[in-house]
């Protein structure tokens, strides 16, 4: 049988698309566990390579006949060797080239709406990480926020829409992954904004941030301004585009709140987290779309991908935002903390500017899941 080798992108058009899907996955048990590849339609079967280096015949009546099934290791090199031992068993299989560290880099562009005057919104996401990032097009103008370290797919983006990248973003500094940022706007000419009370310690320049900044993207005028929103980091900052969405930051996701300890000061910015929450927010219309900057499980994705839902919709179902009882609303926010992403203090350090490591070091501090939330 071909041992049959996919990308990351062929398996987030399975996710988007909502296909089945049977993943082998050959790392240790706790590598697993802490973080997979997730789809909403698929399967697992976990077992260490190291267990199936004297054959794999034990596991064949494991794996199914009737779908597609697709071995992932960390880097590649396993599910390589795992999927020829079973294509020599005969058993038709693929690989998933460059392993988890490739899933956790794609990105996978996708339109969110058009705007009012022939504009159009486009929404970046990374399916391994969680992270979100956005485009905003006009009139041969464009306007990204929260992007990620992965900057050329950005510039490519903007090449193809035949658009000039003129402001970049960043909705706070941010601590679970390397923001691509400043280096989109250096490449690019465009200027980089960043809310000031978050880039006391940064060590580059920088346009700041403020609330009721408001930038015009093309001739169509379609309006970002900026809404000082903190709790997630001192600084945070929202952006409501065009009347029609709330871009959130790390603040507000769809099923769950931002957590406020990743600059060591949960108990400082808790108040600020609730006041964000149940004051500012309030005064919006319940009609604007939130677009988080990440997502934490699969079931936040709507059909066609996209991670949205209405500010109206989230008063009543998200439960972060359904705390009466201040009291209770801190011990929830600062004692049901998960584990603090990895590398999130060099990440931090990174993206003020003071260290620069290499990609392949970028790389094993962005390994694993997104950790900005509290459910």
């Amino acid at each position: 049988m071909t041992v049959n080798k996919w990308t990351a992108a062929e398996v987030a058009r399975k996710v988007i698309d909502n296909e089945e899907l049977f993943i082998l996955d050959v790392r240790n048990h706790d590598a697993f566990e802490d973080w997979k590849m997730e789809g909403h339609k698929f399967e697992y079967l976990n077992i260490p390579y190291f267990e199936l280096l004297d054959g794999v015949d034990e596991i064949l009546p494991k794996l199914p006949t009737n779908k597609e099934v697709l071995v992932v290791c960390a880097k590649e090199g396993s599910s390589v060797m795992v999927a020829e031992m079973l294509s020599e068993a005969g058993r038709e299989v693929a690989y998933l080239e460059g392993g988890m560290k490739s899933w956790s880099s794609y990105l996978e562009p996708i339109k969110v709406s058009d705007l009012e005057n022939g504009g159009e919104l486009y929404q970046f996401v990374r399916l391994g990480k969680g992270c979100l990032s956005y485009m905003v097009i006009s009139e041969g103008e464009a306007a990204i926020i929260d992007a990620v370290r992965f900057t050329d797919v950005f510039t490519n983006f903007a090449k193809e829409k035949g658009v000039e990248i003129k402001h970049v973003f960043d909705t706070h500094l941010h601590a679970d992954h390397i923001s691509g940022g400043r280096h989109i706007a250096a490449n690019t000419e465009a200027t980089y904004y960043l809310p000031p009370k978050d880039a006391t310690e940064v060590v580059f320049d920088y346009t700041p941030l403020t609330e009721g900044l408001n930038v015009k993207i093309g001739a169509s005028q379609i309006d970002v301004n900026a809404l000082y929103s903190p709790g997630h980091t001192i600084g945070s900052t929202s952006f409501v585009i065009d009347n029609q969405f709330l871009l959130t930051g790390d603040i507000l996701f769809i099923d769950s709140i931002g957590r406020p300890d990743l600059a060591g000061l949960a108990e400082d910015w808790v108040g600020d987290l609730r006041e964000t929450l149940y004051s500012r927010y309030r005064e919006l219309a319940e009609d604007l779309v939130v677009l988080p900057a990440h997502f934490m499980i699969i079931d936040e994705l709507n059909e066609d991908g996209t991670v949205a839902r209405r500010l109206g919709d989230l008063f009543k179902e998200n439960h972060g935002l359904n705390i009466e009882d201040e009291v209770e609303f801190r011990r929830t926010v600062t004692d049901n903390l998960p584990p603090q992403p990895n590398a999130y203090e060099q990440i931090r350090q990174v993206n003020m500017g003071k260290i620069t490591p290499n990609n392949d070091e970028q790389t094993e501090m962005e390994i694993g899941p997104n950790r900005c939330a509290v459910r």
